[in-house]
Order: C-alpha cells, then sequence, then structure tokens
C-alpha cells in the first residue's frame, strides 16, 4: 500500500520497493499514518492478502 501523502516515506520510495518486491500496488491518499486516516482501506488489503494465502 503506497500512501501518497506520506512526507516520511516519498510515494517513489514506497512503489520502487513494492516493485522490487513484486508487490501489487495499491495507491491510497493517505499520510504515513495510513492505518489511522484510511483503516477500512489497510483491512481490505489485508483480508485481500490474506485470503490470497490459502
Amino acid at each position: 500500500m503506497v500512501a501518497t501523502q506520506d512526507n516520511a516515506i516519498p510515494a517513489q520510495a514506497q512503489e520502487f520497493t513494492a516493485e522490487r518486491a513484486g508487490s501489487r500496488i495499491v495507491r491510497v491518499e493517505a499520510s504515513h499514518a495510513v492505518s489511522i486516516s484510511q483503516p477500512d482501506a489497510v483491512a481490505d488489503l489485508i483480508i485481500e492478502a490474506a485470503k490470497a494465502t490459502r
């Protein structure tokens, strides 16, 4: 999950790391505290990831 409004870790750095790991990139308009500002988006992504491991 890339927090596009993150001032601590630039979105470009987040995307680079995700691409290197082979991750699917999900962009969310949120700050560094994405789990606080966008809890539903975070929960949805966690559930999706958990289902993909079955």
